[in-house]
């Protein structure tokens, strides 16, 4: 059985008020990783991927994507109109 997580963000949330956090959190415990199992695999320190699971506002966005590649998640940045999509992740 596989479990999805699927989040869609409007342009009317903040970004802010999103929580990579809680994604990242949820999809490394599906893959049952730990911190530090993730951080050997994205190739990041133990304490940046305790940064995005606390959804600490100092991460880079190059650390997000090293660990959501890591994860198998994919970043998706859109603009209102569609002409620019910049996605960062493994392709599929």
């Amino acid at each position: 059985m596989t479990s999805r997580l699927c989040i869609v963000s409007s342009m009317q949330d903040r970004a802010s008020n999103f929580d990579w956090g809680l994604v990242v959190r949820h999809r490394r415990k599906l893959n049952k990783l730990r911190q530090d199992e993730l951080a050997a695999l994205a190739e990041v320190s133990t304490r940046s991927v305790h940064a995005i699971e606390t959804s600490k506002s100092t991460v880079r966005l190059d650390v997000l994507l090293a660990v959501c590649s890591a994860l198998g998640l994919r970043i998706q940045l859109a603009s209102a109109n569609g002409d620019i999509t910049i996605v960062g992740g493994p392709q599929k």
